[in-house]
């Protein structure tokens, strides 16, 4: 399985798409960027897993537009069943 892909946690609201494409571009090729707008974070692949532990490494906890980033592997993404009443 590859870990290429990486959550983007406490972003600033105003942060959009290409700047945090931009950032990450700093540490690799970005296959897909994508703020969640009003959320406050987002989610970033890279090329390969290199690359996206070399940025998971070089910008956790660095700051971006006033706030200090979080990011970590994303964890893959589940579906929950339908619950019946």
């Amino acid at each position: 399985m590859q870990n290429r892909k990486l959550f983007v946690g406490n972003l600033n609201y105003s942060v959009r798409q290409q700047e945090i494409s931009e950032l990450f571009s700093n540490y690799g090729e970005v296959a897909y960027a994508k703020v969640i707008e009003g959320k406050g974070f987002g989610f970033v692949e890279m090329a390969s897993e290199e690359q996206a532990e070399n940025a998971k490494n070089s910008l956790n906890g660095t700051e971006f537009k006033g706030r200090t980033l979080n990011i970590d592997i994303a964890k893959p993404q589940t579906f929950n069943k339908p619950r019946r009443h």
